[in-house]
C-alpha cells in the first residue's frame, strides 16, 4: 500500500519556524520527485517545493523561497520542509506528495498525503 505520512505541523508565531517530515512507503522513493504542496479554504492546492531524484535540486514558490527550505533522505525514504520566518499567509494544510515538477501544478502527482495543518498567528 502507498503511504505518504506528514507530521510536523502545528502552531506557531509569526516569525517562528517549524519542520515538517513526510515518511513514504509502497513505491520506490528515490524514482519519483517529492513535492510539498499546500491549501487553505477557498483556495486551490499550490505547489510549495519539489525536489528532483536527477540532481538533488529543490525549487520553492515565490512566496516561500529564501525562508523554506526543503531536503530528501532516500536511504529514509523521508522528505522534510524547514520553515523558517513563518508568516499568517504561510497558513495551510501541507501535503506531502509524489510526483511533482517544475511548473506550477498538481497535474504531475500520483500520490498525496492526508496533510499536517499549519496554522500560523499574527
Amino acid at each position: 500500500e502507498v503511504q505518504l505520512v506528514e507530521s510536523g505541523g502545528g502552531l506557531v508565531q509569526a516569525g517562528g519556524s517549524l519542520r515538517l517530515s513526510c515518511t513514504a512507503s509502497g513505491f520506490t522513493f528515490d524514482r519519483y520527485a517529492i513535492g510539498w504542496f499546500r491549501q487553505v479554504p477557498g483556495k486551490e492546492r499550490e505547489r510549495v517545493a519539489c525536489i528532483f531524484n536527477d540532481d538533488g535540486k529543490p525549487v520553492y514558490s515565490t512566496s516561500v523561497k529564501g525562508r523554506f527550505t526543503m531536503s530528501s533522505d532516500n536511504a529514509k525514504n523521508m522528505a522534510y520542509l524547514q520553515m523558517n520566518s513563518l508568516k499568517p499567509e504561510d497558513t495551510a494544510v501541507y501535503y506531502c506528495a509524489a510526483d511533482c515538477s517544475y511548473y506550477h501544478t498538481t497535474g504531475y502527482v500520483e500520490f498525496w498525503g492526508r496533510g499536517t495543518s499549519v496554522s500560523v498567528s499574527s
